[in-house]
């Protein structure tokens, strides 16, 4: 007998450590097992690691290997791929995947839902002709699109044509167990050289790659040392990541003479944990979707000082739970972490209040029923026009 329960066909780019994947990874450990069946399908590749953070033992991975550039002689396969499992929804993601949409419409998957998450590398602001005439000439082969921030989901309206009741705007959520402030005072981060209880430790944690541009963070926080700003003096950097930005932040590090305040503390598995060992969080990003890591941040009760790009205006309250920055301006970005350094009062009440606001509109939970009511609301119309279709071949 046939499993009755639809099949979710999640589709990325690869499935490896990143924002967008631990998004599909929440979903799919979080959604009662008795709702939908799920399949996820990266058309580079699916890391072995990575997947083992999905807990439910029902789940296929698929590697397809896609070579850089447009994928069309990847149709065929993705096409028989569709055949085979007869997804009731193919969830792609980014632009990267939005191609798969074609030999799924020719395949007959019946709903093809598409998210936007966050901009391209190469198009931080999304204003490239070339990304907004793809998406216009993909549109017709979408059903309905997810935007994870008023930004994009502006975007899809306006730039790309997408009418606005096919689309659909839910934000991240975060786990608020697992992301929770320290019980009393600051935690001890593993590793960290920074152990000292007047210290105050200022962090981020990112991809090191150019639109994270961590290179500013230093250049902020060395602006701040030098010009002996309040709360400056007992200050020291936590910069966790790995990346191709790598190099250049170690030369920052180097030309500021602060080896001895900025740690650089390479990629963690121990997220939670770091937070809980910091007193600011701070995202220098100069482009963001709906950033991860400011919930993760707010959930653990830290102030957030953040870029004034993207969704990150949606999240931060400036002036209740963090500041907001310009993107690329390291002196207003010292000032605001300076602020922070030199108050623990003001950090206190702001994580407190980013904690409560996390706590009220954006937990796991919460995101994970929006997603649960998507995706039963365009499945249903479309199993009942397969049974009815099915009906009237059986009476013909």
């Amino acid at each position: 007998m046939s499993d009755p329960r639809p099949l979710v066909m999640h589709l990325v780019y690869s499935f490896d450590v990143g924002g967008l994947e631990n998004g599909v990874v929440n979903l799919i450990n979080r959604m009662p097992p008795e709702r939908f069946r799920h399949m996820v399908v990266a058309l580079t590749k699916c890391a072995p690691a990575f997947c083992e953070r999905v807990t439910r033992a029902d789940v296929d991975f698929v590697s397809l290997h896609k070579p850089p550039g447009q994928g069309f002689k990847l149709y065929p396969a993705l096409y028989r791929l569709f055949r085979q499992h007869r997804p009731a929804i193919l969830h792609s993601r980014n632009l990267a995947a939005l191609e798969a949409v074609v030999p799924a419409r020719a395949a007959g998957v019946p709903v093809r839902l598409h998210g936007e998450h966050g901009w391209e590398e190469s198009d931080p602001r999304g204003t490239r002709r070339k990304f907004r005439v793809l998406r216009r000439l993909y549109r017709p082969f979408v059903t309905h699109y997810v935007a994870l921030s008023g930004d994009l989901e502006r975007y899809l309206v306006r730039a790309v044509g997408v009418p606005p009741g096919r689309v659909t705007r839910i934000c991240n959520g975060v786990d608020t167990i697992r992301f929770r402030p320290a019980e009393e005072g600051r935690t001890l981060i593993a590793g960290c050289p920074f152990d000292a209880p007047d210290r105050v430790l200022i962090g981020t944690v990112g991809r090191l790659q150019a639109v994270k541009d961590q290179v500013t963070l230093v250049r902020a926080f060395a602006q701040a040392v030098a010009q002996h700003a309040p709360g400056s003096e007992r200050a020291c950097l936590v910069i966790a990541g790995d990346g191709p930005l790598r190099a250049q932040v170690e030369a920052e590090v180097r030309a500021a003479g602060l080896g001895g305040r900025i740690w650089l503390a390479g990629e963690r598995k121990d997220v939670p944990e770091l937070m809980r060992g910091l007193d600011i969080f701070v995202l220098p990003s100069i482009s963001e979707g709906i950033s991860n890591t400011i919930l993760e941040a707010m959930a653990s009760g830290l102030p957030v000082v953040a870029t004034d790009v993207g969704g990150n205006g949606e999240l931060v309250a400036a002036g209740e739970t963090g500041a907001l920055v310009p993107a690329s301006d390291p002196a207003a970005m010292a000032r605001a972490l300076s602020d922070y350094a030199a108050d623990a009062a003001l950090r206190q009440s702001h994580g407190a209040a980013g904690r409560r606001r996390v706590e009220q509109g954006f937990s796991l939970d919460g995101m994970v029923a929006r997603y649960m009511d998507l995706y039963a609301r365009l499945a249903g119309p479309a199993r009942a026009a397969r049974r009815q279709s099915r009906n009237e071949r059986l009476a013909s």
